[in-house]
């Protein structure tokens, strides 16, 4: 039986996360989420204490996914896939008359 009751992770930061894990770049997250890098960080690391568990590894010349990071990008971006579909779908005019 699933877990409902499970409190949701802060969604601006999944979507921060997300956005950084596909580009493996904080900086070109933010210029797609149109905020700043900062920000982009602040919210992977809201993230990160909310998990529980490092999701990047921080490095001077950038940011690369750790294993448990990599795994719940791939699980993520699925999800926001989805969600981008369905939210199409829904502000699509209906055809079917």
């Amino acid at each position: 039986m699933p877990m409902y009751n499970e409190p949701l992770p802060p969604l601006n930061s999944l979507q921060a996360f997300e956005a950084a894990g596909r580009h493996e770049s904080f900086l070109h997250a933010a210029a797609e989420l149109q905020v700043s890098p900062d920000a982009v960080s602040r919210h992977v690391r809201l993230l990160e204490r909310f998990l529980g568990t490092e999701l990047f590894l921080r490095r001077t010349n950038g940011v690369r996914l750790t294993p448990a990071g990599n795994a719940y990008a791939r699980k993520i971006s699925r999800i926001v896939r989805d969600l981008r579909r369905a939210t199409a779908d829904v502000r699509r005019p209906d055809t079917a008359g």
